[in-house]
């Protein structure tokens, strides 16, 4: 009989996990913070789901777990196996599920007449802060491959494919922000007697929303 474990189906998370693996051995805490710095940003998954993940692998598997002494310390270290790398092969196969957006301060914008106008203001520039923050990361990691001291640069060609769409999001993101600033500036103070602007919704039927500022 499987044990519970055993009959869980591996999911993205699984899989994201593999694909650290294939790159090198990790310890939990790594792996985590490998999630952190770079899947986090379009795979977020809590820390308390990412140490329970590599037991999984291993009792499927598809990972082995070894001890090692760091001084008098002892950490576990994960290391893929064959099998493991080819399910991981076999799910790279298929073409996987479509994005989801999870956007807390859109959901406020949805809302927002409920609230004031100044609050409204208030989420959009924090918005537009968001994506320059992001930004300057982005250039600032972009510049480390520039310079020869990027991570893994081995695996360039790959990450600035992510890097750059994270990039292009960002910058989407934040060039919105602009706008709708703009547009609700124009608003009353109460925002139910706002109007639409009928060539943003002209613009979104044709195909071409991000030109609503002309």
């Amino acid at each position: 009989m499987k044990s519970r474990i055993e009959r869980q189906a591996l999911t993205t998370t699984s899989f994201a996990l593999l694909g650290l693996l294939s790159i090198k051995p990790w310890t939990t805490y790594e792996l985590a913070g490998q999630m952190d710095k770079g899947l986090g940003k379009f795979w977020p998954r809590a820390r308390s789901m990412l140490f329970k993940e590599p037991q999984k692998l291993v009792a499927l598997g598809l990972a082995e777990a070894s001890s090692e002494h760091v001084g008098r310390r002892a950490r576990t270290v994960y290391t893929i196996t064959p099998a493991g790398r080819l399910r991981l092969t076999a799910w790279l196969s298929t073409p996987g599920d479509g994005p989801v957006l999870e956007w807390e301060q859109l959901v406020k914008v949805f809302f927002a007449e409920s609230g004031s106008k100044e609050d409204l203001l208030a989420t959009l520039a924090a918005v537009r802060s968001w994506s320059d923050e992001r930004l300057r990361y982005q250039r600032a990691k972009a510049q480390t491959y520039l310079d020869g001291v990027g991570t893994f640069p081995e695996r360039a060609a790959i990450t600035s494919l992510t890097g750059s769409f994270l990039a292009e999001f960002e910058a989407l993101v934040g060039s919105w922000a602009t706008r709708a600033q703009a547009i609700v500036e124009t608003w009353p103070a109460d925002i139910h007697d706002a109007q639409p602007d009928r060539r943003i919704i002209e613009r979104v039927a044709k195909g071409t929303p991000l030109a609503f500022d002309d």
